[in-house]
C-alpha cells in the first residue's frame, strides 16, 4: 500500500491529503452535474489549503478539463453547440492574453467585479431577461478565459448565460456549461504546459481525481434528472448567489486582511 501512495501522491501532499482530494472531487462532480454549477469553486478552494501556490491552477484546470469531459459525454445530446463554437473562439484569444498580462493585475479586483457582475446577471429582471445571441459568446469565452489564468474557477461568471432560464431546459444548461468549461480548460492546461509547469508528477493522482469525479457526475446526472425543472431553476439560482458572495468576499479580504 505504501508503495502504491508513494507513487500517486506528489512530493508536496501528504498521503491523507491526496485520498482527500480524490473524495472531494466525487462530491464536487457529484454537485456540478446535480446543481449546475458549484464543484470548480469548491475544488480550487479545498486544494489552495494543500497545493503548492504555483501548481494550483494548473494542475485544478487539469482536475476540471477531466471532470467537465464527463459531463460533456454524458449531457452531449443537450449541447447547444454553436454556443460553444463562439465560446472557443474567444476563448483562444482570452487564455493567449491571460498568459501573457493576467499575473500582473490585482487578483482581488478582478474577484470583485465578477462576483458583483453575478449577483447582478442573477438578480435584476432586466439582465434576465436579455439573451445573449450566440456569436456573444465570443466575449464571454474571451473574458472567462483570461481570468481563469490567475483565478482558476470562473463557473459563476459563466452560468448566468447559460442558466435554465435562457437554454430553457436544466439538461442543456449542464450540458453546454460542461463544453465550455472543458474547452477553456483544455487551452488552460495547454498554456500552462507550453510556459513549462511540469504536470507528471501530478498525473498519477490527478487521473484518480478525474476517475473519482467521472463517478461523482453519473450520480448526479440520476439526481438532475429526477429533480422538478422549478426546483433546479431555484437551486441553481441560489447557489450562484452564494458562490458570487465567496467572490467578493475573497476580494476584499485579499486586500483587507479577514473580515
Amino acid at each position: 500500500m505504501e508503495a502504491i501512495l508513494a507513487y500517486i501522491v506528489p512530493a508536496p501532499l501528504s498521503d491523507v491529503a491526496a485520498l482527500s482530494l480524490i473524495a472531494l472531487s466525487f462530491v464536487t462532480s457529484l454537485m456540478t452535474a446535480a446543481l449546475g454549477l458549484g464543484g470548480g469553486i469548491l475544488m480550487v478552494a479545498a486544494m489552495a489549503s494543500v497545493v503548492p501556490p504555483a501548481a494550483l491552477i494548473p494542475v485544478h484546470g487539469m482536475v476540471q478539463l477531466g471532470s467537465n469531459s464527463g459531463r460533456v459525454l454524458l449531457f452531449r445530446r443537450h449541447i447547444r453547440r454553436p454556443i460553444v463554437l463562439w465560446f472557443l473562439l474567444g476563448a483562444v484569444v482570452g487564455v493567449t492574453i491571460g498568459a501573457q498580462v493576467a499575473v500582473r493585475l490585482p487578483r482581488e479586483a478582478l474577484l470583485i467585479v465578477v462576483g458583483a457582475f453575478v449577483l447582478v446577471t442573477t438578480w435584476m429582471p432586466s439582465f434576465g431577461r436579455y439573451r445573449v445571441p450566440d456569436r456573444g459568446f465570443s466575449i464571454i469565452g474571451a473574458a472567462t478565459a483570461f481570468i481563469t489564468m490567475f483565478a482558476g474557477a470562473t463557473g459563476p461568471f459563466l452560468a448566468p448565460f447559460l442558466s435554465p432560464e435562457r437554454l430553457g431546459d436544466r439538461h442543456a444548461t449542464i450540458g453546454t456549461f460542461a463544453a465550455c468549461m472543458t474547452l477553456k480548460h483544455g487551452l488552460k492546461v495547454t498554456a500552462f504546459a507550453a510556459v513549462g509547469f511540469a504536470y507528471l508528477p501530478w498525473l498519477p493522482l490527478v487521473v484518480l481525481m478525474i476517475a473519482s469525479g467521472f463517478l461523482g457526475t453519473v450520480v448526479g446526472r440520476q439526481i438532475v434528472s429526477r429533480m422538478p425543472e422549478a426546483r433546479f431553476r431555484t437551486a441553481f439560482k441560489i447557489l450562484l448567489t452564494a458562490l458570487a458572495i465567496r467572490l467578493l468576499y475573497q476580494g476584499v479580504a485579499g486586500w483587507t486582511g479577514p473580515v
